[in-house]
């Protein structure tokens, strides 16, 4: 049996020559459509052109390809011209496609290899920025549902650190993964060794509840009194112990004025 069997076709419509479907297919698949009965935007375009007396053109693009291959192919040509097309995109190779509209972004995994991530302080009971930022760290803890979250971090990732109530209040790379407490050094001594401000870090440090930091090293850090925020301006803020800002293009912005930085800068470092 012949393993480049599939083709990818398009569909043209005679009144103006534009494409409005790319499929993929073997034997006689790319006339199927014209039998269509359906209620999708390619069918009612197909009907369209047919009550005009016509029918769409239908050319054949590749040939000769593998199944995966023009699956590629399909996904390529429909990515290429997204909205002006009726189809309705197939999951296959979808997460090697940048998504549309976003070529005004730099995106992770497509422009370069790691994240830019805000990060709760979580100033409070257990941890203060202080220490976070005399030690170089970020921290969570008391649970594995804020814990979790900062394992995700990996080195050389951008972290935007955030105090609730306060502002953005530093920018750092991740240098280390995720330790728990009782595992984290400074200095080649433990945290315990240190001064701390908030020592009540150390709850829970001999179970599953324990704190969990990521080693920063911090590029731009000011104390809390000097937090970056300006109300009323759709700054992006969350509970949540980390959060992409990889869209946040305003808060983005906000951030690399207030703190005279080029984030993509450190990202290529």
């Amino acid at each position: 049996m012949n393993k480049n069997e599939y083709y990818v076709y398009v569909y043209l419509d005679p009144r103006n020559f534009e494409e409005f479907y790319y499929g993929k297919g073997k034997g006689n698949r790319k006339k199927a459509h014209l039998f269509d009965d359906g209620d999708n935007e390619k069918s009612k375009r197909i009907k369209q052109i047919q009550k005009e007396g016509l029918e769409p053109i239908i050319k054949v693009v590749a040939r000769d390809l593998t199944e995966n291959e023009a699956y590629l192919i399909e996904k390529t040509l429909i990515w290429k011209l997204g909205r002006n097309l009726t189809n309705i995109s197939s999951g296959h190779f979808a997460d090697k496609f940048r998504p549309h509209s976003t070529l005004h972004l730099d995106l992770q995994g497509f422009d370069y290899d790691h994240g830019i991530y805000f990060v709760n302080v979580g100033d409070g009971p257990h941890r203060c920025w202080e220490d976070c930022r005399k030690y170089g760290f970020l921290s969570a803890g008391q649970g594995k549902v804020y814990s979790d979250p900062m394992k995700t971090l990996n080195i050389n990732d951008i972290v935007v650190a955030y105090l609730n109530g306060k502002g953005y209040v530093g920018i750092g790379k991740v240098i280390d993964k995720a330790k728990r407490l009782s595992d984290f050094v400074v200095n080649g001594k433990s945290l315990k060794s240190q001064p701390l401000k908030e020592p009540n870090i150390f709850e829970n440090s001999d179970n599953e509840k324990s704190e969990y930091l990521v080693k920063v090293q911090w590029i731009k850090a000011v104390d809390k009194e000097q937090a970056k925020w300006k109300s009323r301006s759709n700054l992006f803020t969350t509970r949540l112990i980390k959060a992409s800002l990889e869209r946040q293009i305003n808060t983005l912005n906000f951030i690399e004025k207030e703190f005279d930085i080029k984030l993509d800068d450190l990202l290529l470092d």
